[in-house]
């Protein structure tokens, strides 16, 4: 079973940045580390691969340093990994990775399945699983908490929906976007860093995957970020001591005005 697994390096939640000139993410010296609801997806492809046999690929769309990224994964158990990288690719909205992202595996060749976290920590979209089986025109589960059976030609999985679970069949090559639920992620093992070290891990660039590069990137990207709004915490209250029993008595005075004027008395 040959398995696809797009993951993304996200900044650690205290460090997120925006430009508010391009509406778009600082990345440049911003502590980096992969996104957490990808090691969901990590976990399971590792253990498809070791139950079934067969290769597990990561590829990421990312500045260089997203390398770092990729040698995880490969540490904890992944077999190769792609780095899809270029300032074309910089400001690239969810329409726009997932665009490239599903170039990429086309590019791949030939995969059977393909599992991706169910967003992303840093947009919080969820858009780029389902974005990039519309790409490839193959079947999607999203929200995927368990993988029941798989056979040479189908897949049957249950998927959290609002009120339970659903469980669907659908025939390979597909996609699924997994919950927590489905697995807990292992730990890099000192061999797999060691394997991590020395793979050697292709640079693809827009010429290499031959990409329309008024798709890609800023330029190509149909959402656009127009206003930061920073929130602001104000809290305006009123202070009433109560030092006896005539301040005590105004005091109480004061808060069934208050309730009686906010309905709530």
């Amino acid at each position: 079973m040959n398995i696809v697994i797009p993951i993304k390096q996200v900044p650690e939640t205290s460090n997120v940045k925006m430009d508010e000139e391009t509406g778009t993410m600082i990345r440049e010296g911003v502590e980096s580390i992969i996104n957490p609801l990808d090691l969901y997806a990590i976990e399971v492809g590792i253990e498809l691969k070791e139950e079934h046999g067969g290769k597990v690929t990561v590829i990421t769309m990312g500045p260089q340093s997203a390398e770092k990224a990729l040698r995880e994964a490969i540490a904890m158990g992944c077999d190769d990994g792609i780095l899809i990288t270029g300032k074309e690719f910089k400001g690239s909205d969810t329409w726009a990775t997932s665009f490239v992202l599903s170039s990429a595996i086309r590019k791949i060749g030939t995969y059977d399945l393909i599992l991706a976290g169910e967003r992303a920590t840093d947009g919080d979209t969820g858009q780029v699983g389902p974005g990039i089986a519309s790409f490839l025109n193959i079947p999607l589960s999203t929200y995927t908490s368990r993988i029941v059976e798989i056979t040479d030609n189908t897949i049957i999985v249950e998927r959290l929906i609002e009120d339970g679970y659903e469980t669907l069949q659908m025939p390979l090559p597909c996609l699924l976007t997994v919950v927590k639920e489905i697995s807990y992620p292992r730990l890099p093992t000192l061999r797999g860093k060691q394997k991590a070290k020395k793979v050697e891990i292709p640079v693809w660039s827009a010429d290499d995957m031959d990409l329309d590069k008024s798709k890609i990137g800023l330029n190509g990207s149909p959402t656009r970020v127009v206003r930061i709004s920073h929130p602001r915490i104000a809290r305006g209250g009123t202070i009433v001591k109560a030092t006896d029993e005539e301040s005590l008595s105004r005091a109480i005075d004061k808060l069934i005005n208050f309730l009686q004027e906010k309905n709530l008395i």
